[in-house]
């Protein structure tokens, strides 16, 4: 007897659509040499937040630990890279965390099967630009990795769709918190910077460097640990969460 497809399955549609909300990232500007990596991304979690976070990371990290550094004091441009490297190593800390756990479940269910998507994955070669850059891209690794174990506890009724939606949610909100911070950190810088311009153009107007440094990077802090991006996630009503990653202590000594 002939094969009969009686379920239609993605053919690409899916990545096209990911694709085309990509955010939109200039790098004409970039000379830098960047590292080829070759990445598949499988899960709908994984791809998206690849998507549409890692290069504006990269472009906001160019910005910190290149332009930035050229101008302003270089103590506080590595305090700055140190507050986001931890945050990198916390919430690498909790996926490898959520991944142990979930094999250990596998094992102990008796699961020997891991659910699989029917939708195509998503290969590329991602140009690496830095060391945090590489370590942001392990993390939506890894994250993409937990995803099908999570779905595979769901579907064996080992734990609940609401527990797994608040660990996806708090695990999703500390890799969100990498990608806000370095933007909100350039962006303070940034600001730094064109006090200093404005005080080299109009010295009696300007803000002097103290006050200029303090309001940047104060207003790079704030807006790291403010409102996120995107539709807001459950909240942690049930079932195993991730807490709220604190503001590393480097953070707090940059601002003073």
């Amino acid at each position: 007897m002939a094969n009969v497809e009686i379920v239609k399955v993605d053919q690409g549609g899916a990545n096209a659509r990911i694709l085309a909300r990509e955010a939109k990232v200039d790098f004409r500007r970039v000379e830098a040499a960047s590292l080829k990596i070759a990445t598949r991304f499988s899960s709908a979690e994984g791809k998206r937040m690849f998507v549409r976070m890692f290069n504006t990371l990269q472009l906001n990290m160019h910005f910190i630990s290149v332009i930035a550094r050229t101008r302003l004091d270089h103590d506080d441009i590595g305090r700055i890279e140190t507050a986001l490297r931890g945050r990198i190593d916390a919430a690498t800390a909790s996926l490898n965390e959520a991944i142990d756990g979930a094999e250990a479940l596998f094992k102990a269910h008796g699961i020997t099967s891991l659910a699989s998507y029917d939708t195509v994955p998503l290969d590329v070669d991602v140009r690496v630009l830095s060391s945090i850059s590489r370590r942001f891209l392990e993390v939506l690794v890894k994250l993409d990795q937990l995803m099908p174990l999570l779905q595979t506890l769901e579907i064996h009724e080992v734990v609940s769709a609401q527990a797994v939606d608040t660990q996806r949610a708090g695990l999703k909100r500390q890799v969100r918190d990498i990608a806000n911070g370095a933007r909100s950190f350039a962006t303070g810088l940034r600001r730094r910077m064109n006090a200093l311009d404005a005080r080299a153009t109009s010295p009696d107007d300007a803000e002097g460097p103290d006050d200029a440094h303090g309001a940047a990077i104060g207003e790079a802090v704030d807006s790291t640990t403010g409102a996120q991006d995107g539709p807001a996630d459950p909240p942690p009503s049930a079932g195993r969460d991730v807490e709220p990653l604190p503001a590393p202590a480097t953070v707090a000594a940059v601002a003073e």
